[in-house]
């Protein structure tokens, strides 16, 4: 069964940064934050300090995996350009989304090179308490569907066909979780999509949380949600995951198979399960028939990140900086 990994970092340069401060590489894929945390970032034989594209495809290759969407995340550094040239080098094998901080001083001008001179057609807000936005940005918490620079960014990406909006809003018990506003949004801009990272972060003894979210997704008919790194989220380290399993068959009933989008969130979600783990759970859970399975696995990705407009975007995009 053909695969789409629909949660993937690349990280050429460990750059991360939350309200621990910033990340520092220590070698052995481990990395320290300012505050002391050490952590271990990138799966053992995957990279000592990067998780570089090659190794990524190592990984996927392993799993039957054929494709990957590149994501960007506040944890390991936002790997905006790294993920265009590996875009351009491996042609049909990534997409990417890009990142940008909606209130650095030349926001839109970010914004416009990323979309008019990279060709991206997809986005990715972090906004979290935990690892994004909002725990850097402590002055300035913000919604989504109302702070002025977000929708001037929406705004200008609701020009472009076969845009994507990815994001991360963290826990229910953080000041970021926010599912009305992109159920708001999706109302909003109604030729976008929207997808919401780690199903919304589920928390087994508060399902009704998400309930309530999938319940607010499920108005939009362009609204989905990836499934990754609900492992480590929910503390699940036995294959083949009981309690993921219990959420992903709440999401399937309330959304349906052709809106969930499969991911692993590796490297560091390769460091609690392995690749392999996250790459095969879904074949052994027998939440899906065979044709909702390939939905999830690739058709819903494929659809949504490597839609027509963002492919040819990639093919056609040239940076006029490196001329």
């Amino acid at each position: 069964m053909k695969k789409i990994d629909g949660h993937l970092h690349l990280v050429q340069t460990i750059a991360g940064l939350n309200g621990k401060g910033r990340l520092n590489i220590l070698g052995d894929g481990k990395a320290i934050w300012d505050d002391g945390e050490v952590i271990k970032l990138i799966p053992d034989g995957s990279g000592d300090s990067s998780f570089k594209a090659e190794a990524a495809m190592k990984l996927m290759e392993g799993s039957e995996v054929d494709k990957a969407v590149l994501l960007q995340g506040s944890l390991n550094g936002y790997q905006n350009y790294y993920s265009y040239q590996m875009v351009k080098k491996y042609p049909g094998r990534f997409i990417a989304a890009f990142s940008v901080d909606p209130f650095a001083e030349n926001f839109m001008t970010i914004v416009k090179r990323h979309v008019e001179d990279l060709g991206f057609r997809a986005i990715k807000f972090e906004i979290s308490e935990g690892g994004g936005l909002h725990g850097y940005h402590t002055e300035h918490p913000f919604k989504l569907d109302s702070e002025p620079n977000c929708l001037q960014i929406f705004d200008y990406l609701s020009q472009y066909e076969g845009m994507t909006v990815t994001v991360d809003y963290g826990a229910s018990d953080q000041i970021s979780y926010q599912p009305e506003a992109i159920a708001n949004l999706a109302k909003r801009y109604p030729n976008m999509t929207f997808v919401v990272c780690h199903l919304s972060f589920p928390n087994i003894n508060h399902l009704d949380r998400l309930e309530y979210a999938l319940k607010l997704f499920s108005e939009q008919d362009n609204v989905y949600t990836d499934l990754s790194a609900i492992q480590d989220i929910m503390g699940e380290t036995t294959f083949p995951y009981e309690n993921c399993q219990k959420v992903v068959k709440m999401a399937k009933e309330a959304l349906g198979a052709d809106h969930l989008i499969w991911g692993t969130d590796s490297p560091w979600s390769a460091t609690f399960n392995t690749y392999h783990e996250l790459a095969t759970w879904m074949d052994a859970a027998n939440i899906f028939s065979a044709t909702e399975l390939e939905d999830v696995m690739f058709n819903n990705a494929n659809r949504v990140y490597f839609n027509k407009h963002a492919v040819k975007a990639a093919e056609e995009a040239s940076d006029p900086a490196m001329k």
